[in-house]
């Protein structure tokens, strides 16, 4: 057994107070999302923790990206048919997270997911590189399959079938918009007494904002 118990950081590098903090989640996030772009907070700012109560009855986390966010929440693509696709349109309530290590700081978020409109779905799937739209045709994603060799094969097919046509969204792919019922930023501090904010959004469809124990 390897002991990780003398693994420890001193967090230092900022603080989350009240007075610093706007009424709406959404814009916080918006903050702490192009401070950590344009502080390089991680390789993939937009690279995320997606948390899903499987068919199984377990949760089961995942990382994605988020391709857009505004006040209506958090949207990311997938194939519908994956494990993924099936436990949200089983439950739709699921848990998205950020972990900034440069800047100190995570963002929890829990929210209740539904399919985007199929033209926003469209708009992005054209805007991705034909090989990108050719992996989510090809991939049963999340099914078993014999070896590698049937996905190269079975994409060298469609090379061929699409080659010179537009290739279109399959109806099993596109997104999901996360509307946020609860948010919590964590700003990490010395001695482990973090600042933990958490936004809940009341029956008024206002916030509810109060600070947390570490």
């Amino acid at each position: 057994m390897k002991d990780l118990s003398n693994y420890r950081k001193s967090y230092e590098k900022s603080e989350l107070l009240e007075n610093q903090i706007p009424e709406d989640p959404i814009n916080l996030f918006h903050r702490w999302f192009y401070e950590a772009e344009e502080l390089n907070a991680a390789e993939e700012v937009n690279a995320m923790t997606v948390t899903t109560i499987g068919l199984d009855g377990f949760p089961k986390a995942r990382v994605v990206l988020l391709k857009k966010f505004n006040e209506e929440g958090f949207i990311f693509y997938t194939n519908y048919n994956s494990e993924k696709g099936k436990a949200i349109l089983n439950n739709p309530n699921v848990c998205l997270s950020f972990f900034w290590p440069t800047v100190e700081r995570q963002i929890i978020i829990k929210g209740i997911a539904e399919k985007t409109a199929e033209n926003i779905s469209d708009n992005y799937f054209a805007s991705r590189p034909d090989g990108s739209k050719l992996g989510a045709i090809v991939s049963p994603q999340s099914e078993v399959i014999p070896n590698r060799e049937f996905l190269e094969e079975n994409l060298k097919q469609l090379e061929k079938e699409w080659e010179g046509k537009e290739i279109l969204r399959p109806a099993h792919w596109g997104g999901f918009l996360v509307r946020p019922v609860e948010v919590e930023f964590w700003q990490g501090r010395p001695n482990r007494l973090h600042d933990r904010i958490r936004y809940q959004l009341t029956n008024e469809y206002d916030w509810k904002i109060e600070r947390l124990s570490p």
